[in-house]
């Protein structure tokens, strides 16, 4: 799994087996229709109270799951801190929770690269 931040989206690419146990696709995300992102430091918990989901759970452990509504995604594993973006806009999905070692600095990037496309 990796985060791209473009000039014009957030795109979470999956992996081939991300995509399919999780039952998903690569994300992107407009960020005109990001409202923000911060770093979560036990993402596998906030993954775990989200209620029914669907796709690959191993709970406490690992997440490629979407809730039931398709409103939130998760691909989380534990030990390793999230990256949380709220979504907006006009599509389903309002949130999207990613694990990786970069979050602190992909929040950051985040924040400057929405300010960035605001202003434009």
């Amino acid at each position: 799994m990796r985060v791209e931040i473009g000039a014009e989206a957030l795109v979470v690419r999956l992996s081939w087996w991300q995509k399919l146990l999780g039952l998903m696709r690569n994300i992107t995300v407009a960020l005109r229709d990001i409202d923000g992102a911060e770093v979560i430091e036990d993402p596998v918990r906030v993954a775990g109270r989200a209620g029914i989901k669907v796709g690959l759970r191993v709970p406490f452990l690992y997440f490629v799951a979407r809730t039931l509504r398709l409103d939130e995604a998760f691909i989380v594993r534990r030990g390793v801190p999230g990256l949380s973006i709220s979504i907006g806009g006009e599509g389903h999905l309002r949130r999207v929770l990613v694990s990786t070692p970069r979050a602190a600095e992909l929040a950051r990037e985040l924040e400057t690269a929405r300010r960035a496309a605001r202003r434009s």
